[in-house]
């Protein structure tokens, strides 16, 4: 196996491995919800709050908090008998990412540049 074909299945293994964040952060909903968290002026937002900024059901706005949640992209504390949703610093979530990236990158500058066939940029459908 040469190199290049190693280095993707590398990738295809980190990739797998975010599969959850990806598809989390795919849906258009959820982009919603979490841009609503980290532009919330306090740590942590009630589903009654994230309702009223997304204009989703308490419903819909919990299904999308706990794929947010499995995928490791939000927290929630507990007060009492309030749940509050916030933005996760999860390093090893937001680390893997950019490790990926750069691997990404990495891969692509050494394809482009030993002629890995491609399509061009006037090729993107």
């Amino acid at each position: 196996m040469d190199e290049c074909a190693r280095q993707r299945r590398l990738l295809a293994a980190e990739f797998l491995q975010f599969q959850k964040v990806f598809i989390a952060l795919g849906d258009e909903t959820r982009q919603q919800i979490f841009a609503a968290l980290l532009q919330s002026e306090k740590v942590g937002m009630r589903v009654p709050e994230i309702t009223k900024c997304t204009h989703l059901s308490r419903p819909a706005v919990s299904h999308h908090l706990q794929v947010l949640k499995d995928a490791g992209l939000i927290g929630m504390h507990r007060v009492g008998t309030m749940n509050f949703y916030y933005a996760a610093s999860n390093e090893s979530c937001w680390g893997g990412l950019r490790r990926l990236v750069d691997h990404v990158d990495e891969v692509a500058g050494r394809a482009n540049a030993s002629g890995y066939p491609g399509l061009k940029e006037d090729e993107v459908p």
